[in-house]
């Protein structure tokens, strides 16, 4: 008891919000401050002349300078002058939740809430403000409340600012730019970026590793990080097409504001700060959704053996879908996506969003009989819905759409949202046709519809061309995985293929977000060298290559996290390749426990994963261009036990140029005290599958 009592004495001194005392007695120029459980992050909040401020240390060193904060809107004042802490609240939490399925099956949520009351003197009008403060970071959100003047705003500016230190090295992808979220990473300074898409990865120069990026976005635009000068970095709303940002009635909250905070890159890795941002599950049973691996009728139209529509040599056939059901059945994956089935795809598909049919199939694709093989075999159809960015068209016929694939045992659909930037069609209840962002407030609910519409019909959704990731699947777990990033797709099109580095920059970047549908597994590395079927459909030209050793391909299943993995090439170069496929049979999709062991952003990644359901361990590491060494202990594996390690590694002559299937596939026991040891030629990579045999003997 007295134990207890000390403990709870010591938690709330450590939780007290300190009153500056140069300041205690002018109520304009209050601080308060609040810390992570560790008391490692610090948060510093001021109304110093009558504006909010807020900055942020790990361990003494800055992270965040001196940042401005509020709203403005179209007809209220702003939440940006005259403004004073009138009250604050602290509190804690520790507890412990469950993942459905996900990178780790128990999330600490340990943090330290502060929650102030801002108020504006002229006219009067107040707001709160609140901070979480995390081992990993810190998030942060406004709360306008209901009030006089306050019925309905419409938001023109949010002025957060993340004032960085401007020499620190960025990582970054443009944002409003036409393709979206589609683009190789810039390497940069702070002061050299430019507008660019959250999550944003950055080291500083006192070493401290931090992403900005955003939690809980719910009915309000996405949030880009706009450069202006210097260490001046500010959030920039997505527009809305009729005018302003965002339009809410009160009372609301906006996103979380989120800064994850590390001492190194893996650190950032290992953070569950995102998901901790997030509502708990608004859903009474999942149990209907099996994480899992499946093949597609995909691949092929981009490598231009078929097409999709009808004007081509047609993939989705009803005879193709069967024997690539028969392929999974045979090597015990899940599904089979189909692209191309239903009518729309002929001529210019990329424009023909008006006339997409989410009902109609093509003549020679029969869904009923292809659903009644794959309740035959064990293989479910995965649906495939492509918008071609007319939202309006597909919301019109979206229940029809759900209803004939929960017909037809369909558990996951696919959807596409293939527009430019800003280019969303919407037809609103005028008549009137509208253009929206993929991350504008408009699409940003249109998402959640169509996942609790899913949820309806027991249907798993993984968005294609989405709004970015947020950590929603905690709140919609239903809503598995999304792109939003350059995927595979990419290396077969002709244009400068992904490179070397690229998923060693997505690992710390766009994965902080969330599980993405990468699309792994490529065994044919120059798709463009094989000849075509028919002369008609041509070939891209020689930089259609997958810049990738073959064991780095299949180090993409452990190292790129998503609940279904897609197993994305032709079934002839798997069975050409029994030995290496092998890793990608056994490799699961559902993970108890993952640690990211070493790794540097846009260099390489070591990372640990232990099966949810098995006693086996898998580790991955991938390089960029450059070969180097990886060593890492393998104290995770239980002590006192022997493990079968099951090793694919690049060949002693692996490069993803000159060699890039050189692979080398063997056997060895080890035990928990043990360090590995691999030579990762460029571009390459290390797959292991850790079984465990018997007790290790004394």
């Amino acid at each position: 008891m007295i134990a207890r009592l000390f403990s709870t004495l010591f938690l709330a001194i450590g939780l007290i919000a300190c009153v500056n005392a140069d300041s205690a007695n002018d109520p304009t120029n209050k601080t308060y401050e609040v810390s992570s459980p560790d008391g490692v992050i610090k948060v510093a909040l001021s109304d110093e002349g009558g504006e909010l401020r807020y900055s942020v240390s790990r361990d003494g060193l800055e992270v965040i300078q001196s940042s401005l904060l509020g709203l403005r809107f179209s007809k209220q004042h702003g939440f940006d002058a005259q403004m004073s802490i009138v009250d604050s609240q602290l509190s804690s939490a520790d507890s412990t939740w469950e993942q459905p399925w996900g990178e780790n099956r128990q999330v600490r949520d340990h943090h330290n809430l502060l929650r102030l009351v801002v108020r504006r003197a002229k006219p009067e009008q107040s707001m709160n403000f609140y901070v979480k403060a995390f081992d990993d970071g810190i998030g942060f959100r406004y709360e306008v409340p209901k009030q006089a003047g306050f019925e309905s705003v419409e938001i023109t500016e949010e002025i957060t600012e993340f004032n960085m230190d401007q020499d620190a090295r960025a990582w970054w992808i443009p944002a409003r730019k036409w393709n979206r979220y589609e683009y190789l990473y810039n390497t940069t300074s702070v002061d050299e970026m430019e507008m660019a898409h959250t999550p944003v990865t950055m080291k500083l120069t006192n070493g401290t590793h931090v992403s900005l990026h955003e939690a809980a976005l719910v009915n309000y635009s996405g949030m880009s990080i706009e450069h202006r000068r210097g260490p001046n970095l500010v959030a920039n709303l997505a527009p809305r097409a009729d005018g302003g940002l965002v339009k809410l009635e009160t009372p609301f909250v906006t996103p979380w504001r989120t800064i994850q905070i590390a001492k190194d890159a893996p650190g950032l890795v290992n953070s569950n700060l995102i998901l901790n941002l997030n509502e708990p599950s608004k859903m009474d049973d999942i149990s209907w959704f099996k994480p899992g691996k499946y093949i597609g009728i995909w691949w092929q139209q981009h490598i231009k053996d078929r097409t999709w529509g009808n004007d081509g040599i047609h993939a989705a056939t009803t005879e193709a879908t069967i024997e690539m059901m028969d392929f999974a059945a045979e090597h015990d994956f899940d599904g089979v996506l189909v692209e191309g089935w239903n009518t729309g795809w002929d001529g210019d598909w990329y424009n023909n969003g008006d006339v997409f049919s989410f009902t109609e199939t093509y003549d020679d694709f029969d869904i009923e009989k292809v659903s009644a093989h794959g309740r035959k075999v064990g293989v479910r159809l995965i649906g495939h819905h492509e918008t071609s960015g007319n939202v309006t068209n597909y919301e019109n016929q979206i229940d029809d759409a759900f209803k004939l694939y929960e017909e037809n045992d369909v558990a996951i659909v696919k959807t596409g949202y293939v527009a430019d930037a800003g280019k969303l069609k919407y037809i609103d209840e005028s008549g009137v046709t509208r253009f929206e962002y993929h991350d504008g407030q408009e699409n940003v609910k249109h998402h959640l519809r169509v996942v609790e519409k899913a949820a309806k019909h027991k249907i798993a959704i993984n968005a294609h061309e989405p709004v970015k990731d947020t950590g929603l699947r905690r709140t919609y777990p239903n809503w598995v995985s999304r792109e939003g990033a350059r995927g595979q797709e990419f290396n077969a099109w002709g244009v400068p293929p992904n490179g070397p580095n690229h998923v060693s920059h997505l690992v710390y970047t766009r994965m902080l977000s969330g599980p993405m549908d990468y699309t792994a597994g490529a065994f044919d590395l120059r798709p463009s060298e094989r000849p075509p079927i028919t002369e008609a459909m041509g070939r891209h030209d020689k930089r259609s290559r997958i810049e990738h050793t073959l064991a780095k391909e299949l180090s993409l299943y452990v190292t790129i996290y998503s609940p279904i993995q897609m197993v994305m090439d032709l079934p002839e170069n798997y069975r050409a390749r029994p030995d290496a496929f092998q890793f990608i049979k056994d490799v699961p999709a559902d993970w108890d426990k993952s640690i990211a062991l070493s790794g540097e952003i846009g260099e390489y990644l070591v990372i640990a994963r232990k099966d949810r359901n098995s006693d086996d361990w898998y580790v991955a590491a991938h390089t960029n261009e450059h070969a180097r060494k990886v060593d890492f202990p393998v104290n995770f594996l239980q002590e006192g036990d022997k493990y079968l390690a099951q090793i694919y590694r690049d060949g002693d002559n692996a490069d993803f140029e000159s060699k890039p299937y050189d692979i080398v596939i063997e056997e060895k026991v080890v035990t928990s005290d043990q360090t590995l040891t691999f030579d990762l030629g460029r571009s390459g990579g290390v797959a292991i599958r850790f079984t465990k045999q018997s007790a290790a003997s004394n």
